[in-house]
C-alpha cells in the first residue's frame, strides 16, 4: 500500500458512526422532507472514501483562514464562545440544531453583530454564486443562514465562500427574513415528530434530485433500511429531546440507538413493499420479485 492509500484509509478508519444524533440546520433547506425524515431516522447513509472525507475536511480547515482574513481588515471575530466551543443552538429538546462558524462585529456601514457562515466551492458553483447571489444559487445555504440568525437572535449574517480552484473570495450580507426562518423551524418540527415519512419531492427515481439522493433505493425501490433503534416501530422521538422504546419501556441513549436490540421490528412506514400478513411481533411483506419476507426480531427470512 502506498503513502496516498494509507492517508485515505486513515480518514476512513477515523470516521466513526456515520449518523448525527440530531436533524441539522445545515440540511433543513433540502427540498424533500421525506429525505430529511429518513436522515433523522438513520434509514441509510452515504459511503464516502478517504479522498472525499479529506475533501470535506478542506472546508473545515478553510474556516480558520476566513477568520484570519477578517481579523486582518479590522473586523472582530469570535469563532468560539467562552466555553471554547462553537456557538450552537437547538430546538425541540435538541432534536434539531445548528452551529455557527462564528460571530463578527465591525463591518463597514453595518456595525452590528453578524453570524458567520463559510463555504468552499468548486469553480462552477462559485461562478453561479457570484453571478446570481446566495438565495437563488444555494437555497440550502440560504436556509441554513436564516436558521442560524433566528436561533442566535442575531438579525444579520455575513456569508463568505472561496473558489477552491482560484482562491477567489465572495462575500454577501444577508438580513433575516423572520417568516422564512420560522418556516424552516416549522419544517424541522414536522420532520422530527412525524411517525412516518413525509411527502417526497419527486415521484420518480428519474427526478433530478432523486438521482443523487442517498435514500432513493429505500424511497423508490424496496431496499431495506439500516437496523437501529430509529428504524424500529417501537421508538419515538420525545418532545424533551430523548428517544423512547415502547417495547422495553426505557429511554434510549445514543449508543443504545446505534445498536438496536433483538426486539427490533422495522417501522412499516419505512418499508416500500406491500404488507402480506401480520402477527404478534412480526410483519410479512411481498417484495418486487414476488417473494414473501418476514420482519421479526431483527432477522429477515
Amino acid at each position: 500500500m502506498n503513502i496516498i492509500d494509507k492517508i485515505y484509509k486513515s480518514y476512513e478508519a477515523k470516521r466513526g458512526y456515520p449518523h448525527r444524533p440530531h436533524l441539522g440546520g445545515s440540511q433543513i433547506g433540502n427540498s424533500c422532507e421525506r429525505a430529511l425524515w429518513y436522515q433523522f431516522h438513520w434509514a441509510d447513509h452515504a459511503t464516502f472514501d478517504g479522498r472525499m472525507l479529506r475533501l470535506f475536511e478542506t472546508g473545515q480547515v478553510a474556516e480558520a483562514r476566513f477568520v484570519d482574513n477578517l481579523h486582518g481588515i479590522g473586523i472582530m471575530v469570535w469563532d468560539v464562545g467562552a466555553d471554547g466551543k462553537q456557538f450552537s443552538y437547538s430546538r425541540f429538546g435538541g432534536h434539531f440544531g445548528l452551529s455557527l462558524d462564528g460571530v463578527c462585529k465591525g463591518i463597514e456601514d453595518h456595525p452590528g453583530p453578524h453570524t458567520l457562515e463559510f463555504k468552499t466551492m468548486n469553480e462552477k458553483s462559485f461562478k453561479a454564486l457570484a453571478m446570481n447571489g446566495l438565495q437563488k444559487t444555494k437555497p440550502i445555504y440560504w436556509s441554513q443562514v436564516h436558521v442560524g440568525m433566528l436561533l442566535s437572535e442575531i438579525s444579520s449574517c455575513l456569508f463568505m465562500a472561496v473558489n477552491k480552484n482560484t482562491d477567489e473570495l465572495y462575500a454577501e450580507r444577508v438580513d433575516l427574513d423572520p417568516a422564512f426562518a420560522q418556516a424552516m423551524i416549522d419544517k424541522a418540527e414536522r420532520i422530527v415528530f412525524s411517525d412516518k415519512p413525509l411527502v417526497k419531492f419527486g415521484e420518480s427515481e428519474d427526478w433530478f434530485e432523486c438521482k443523487f439522493c442517498d435514500f432513493a433505493a429505500i424511497c423508490h425501490r424496496d431496499k431495506l433500511p439500516e437496523t437501529n433503534c430509529r428504524t424500529c416501530a417501537h421508538s419515538t422521538a420525545e418532545p424533551d429531546g430523548t428517544w423512547s422504546c415502547a417495547a422495553r419501556g426505557i429511554s434510549l441513549d445514543i449508543a443504545t440507538q446505534q445498536l438496536g436490540c433483538d426486539r427490533h421490528v422495522f417501522n412499516p412506514a419505512l418499508i416500500n413493499m406491500e404488507i402480506h400478513d401480520t402477527g404478534d411481533g412480526w410483519v410479512e411483506y411481498v417484495n418486487s420479485d414476488g417473494e414473501i419476507v418476514r420482519n421479526e426480531k431483527r432477522e429477515w427470512r
